[in-house]
């Protein structure tokens, strides 16, 4: 499974030329990467976009924890520990969590109000969720501030409508916080660490 599952992927280039376009999303909100030409070399039919794999592959290790949401989530579980040897853990407790397209409607609002935020001695200890998406784009849908951002940038985000809203409740009482990582069907990647406001744009 795992050698037909990464068919031509180089774990070492490929891994490390998509972790370097995952840090400059988010030490530059806004910033959409494309991670096209990485997942162009994996299995299209591992239950997630091959982009999603990649940054699977990426963060996960024997040290950390995850938890999938998806109507497939014991095939994509099962290749994540395959790949990874990552441990699962409940969405309370996990370092990672994946909310992948196929997530019943209410998973996106379940794995946010969840998620860790972390504590006041260990901030880090928080969570990251990634969230597979139909589209993200530079139109100007949500208007983003915040370091890293050189005044301001603009995105778009095709996701159920209520995940600002957690998501700026989760952030409250900053250092704590979350960090999401938004992916589309087309491999564009945008990161959104817990420093970044976000304020939806009027339709004119």
């Amino acid at each position: 499974m795992k050698g037909e599952t990464m068919v031509k992927l180089d774990l070492v280039h490929d891994i490390q030329a998509s972790y370097r376009k995952v840090v400059d999303s988010m030490s530059r909100p806004g910033l959409i990467s494309d991670l096209a030409a990485e997942a162009g070399k994996l299995d299209r039919d591992a239950g997630c976009f091959p982009s999603t794999m990649i940054i699977a592959m990426m963060l996960l290790d024997t040290e950390v924890t995850f938890k999938v949401f998806s109507e497939k989530e014991a095939q994509v579980t099962h290749m994540f520990n395959r790949l990874t040897y990552a441990n699962t853990a409940e969405a309370e407790r996990a370092d990672f969590i994946f909310v992948l397209q196929d997530a019943a409607s209410d998973d996106l609002r379940n794995a946010l109000q969840k998620a860790k935020i972390g504590e006041l001695i260990d901030p880090h200890q928080s969570a990251t969720v990634i969230v597979e998406t139909e589209a993200v784009s530079g139109d100007k849908a949500l208007r983003l501030t915040g370091p890293g951002i050189r005044g301001e940038s603009f995105v778009q985000v095709k996701a159920s409508a209520d995940w600002i809203q957690i998501r700026e409740e989760k952030n409250a009482e900053y250092p704590l916080g979350i960090d999401l990582i938004f992916i589309d069907e087309s491999h564009r990647l945008l990161c959104l660490p817990r420093t970044t406001q976000i304020r939806k744009e009027e339709v004119r």
